[in-house]
């Protein structure tokens, strides 16, 4: 492996965005954020510099997410956090452009999608090419894209969760909605300020999220320490929540996305959904990692699912490995420059 990495591929989530370099892995794993002085629009931090200052900037400081929903909101924005990224991952010692492979959401228009391409040019990419997410999700968790076999595969991450229906290197039914972690999260807040008068933030209820949430009710429930601020006296307090509250918190959006993986498998071509039965569901990204969300899934729509391993990463090892063999990978692959 030569000293200069010619090779990257972004997963540009709206939470997170990880690179990716082959051979080495995810390199980088930074929030999706950009901090901006306000008055003449100067982009002052990116990544986990910027989350930090999320909820805790004066004024003239804005810190914010340009991507929406799993798209670009802000172009110019999201151009220097590319840059950023991409500097970031290759070192100062780079002296070539790289190839640039980037994940966009199956439900993106060619507008976008352009978008998506110019920003990584733009940023420093020699060429850049997109590939759509399920697709990218489904090379990472090792599915085997181009037989004539269908696999489905539901990405849940932080602003999407996409399903798709694959088989022989293309989407047969896919479907996106804009409700996964972050939206989670909000529920969980919403829960706790209705139920115990306590306002927290976003960070908070991801926290209670991941240490004792549950998409299903659970026998055993494990309780977390709250500390929030009180909203009729305005002074700090903590109270305990249990699992199973949180678990009724977030049923209104897990109900959303198992109605998605409906919707998708009532779309599907009944050959392809014999093969969804024997295959199971495979479920990636970040928000799959909620406890039992594969038993939600499977009490929703009867049909096995699992987790993968290192879901987290799924797109971003799909994006190494479709860079990796690009001859192979050409009939998913979408604009170069």
């Amino acid at each position: 492996m030569s000293l200069f990495i010619k090779k990257l591929g972004i997963d540009l989530g709206t939470a997170n965005t990880l690179v990716y370099i082959p051979r080495k892995g995810v390199v980088l794993n930074e929030p999706s954020v950009v901090a901006v002085a306000m008055p003449d629009n100067k982009v002052l931090a990116v990544g986990n510099e910027a989350k930090v200052m999320i909820g805790r900037t004066p004024d003239n400081i804005i810190a914010y997410r340009p991507m929406k929903d799993g798209v670009i909101a802000d172009y110019r924005v999201t151009e220097a956090m590319l840059r950023y990224f991409i500097q970031k991952a290759l070192g100062s010692f780079n002296l070539f452009k790289p190839e640039v492979l980037v994940s966009v959401p199956a439900g993106v228009t060619s507008t976008e999608r352009r978008a998506v391409v110019e920003a990584a040019i733009k940023a420093g990419a020699r060429a850049a090419y997109v590939v759509k997410e399920p697709i990218l999700a489904a090379i990472g968790a090792g599915i085997p894209i181009y037989e004539a076999v269908g696999h489905m595969i539901v990405d849940i991450g932080g602003g999407t969760t996409d399903a798709a229906v694959i088989s022989l290197g293309g989407i047969v039914a896919s479907t996106s909605v804009k409700v996964a972690g972050n939206k989670i999260d909000q529920a969980i807040a919403e829960y706790i300020k209705k139920n115990f008068n306590l306002a927290i933030g976003d960070r908070t209820a991801e926290e209670i999220k991941i240490s004792i949430g549950s998409a299903v009710p659970l026998e055993k429930e494990e309780s977390y320490e709250i500390k929030g601020r009180d909203f009729l006296t305005g002074l700090p307090r903590t109270a305990v929540v249990k699992t199973n509250e949180i678990t009724k918190a977030i049923e209104g959006e897990l109900r959303e996305i198992t109605r998605a993986i409906k919707t998708v498998l009532q779309d599907t071509p009944p050959e392809l959904a014999s093969d969804i039965i024997d295959q199971g569901i495979v479920m990636t990204g970040g928000s799959s990692l909620l406890r039992n969300i594969d038993e939600s899934v499977w009490r929703a729509t009867g049909v096995r699912a699992r987790v993968v391993e290192d879901a987290l990463f799924c797109v971003a090892k799909g994006t190494g490995i479709a860079l990796e063999h690009l001859d192979i990978y050409k009939q998913s692959v979408v604009a170069k420059r």
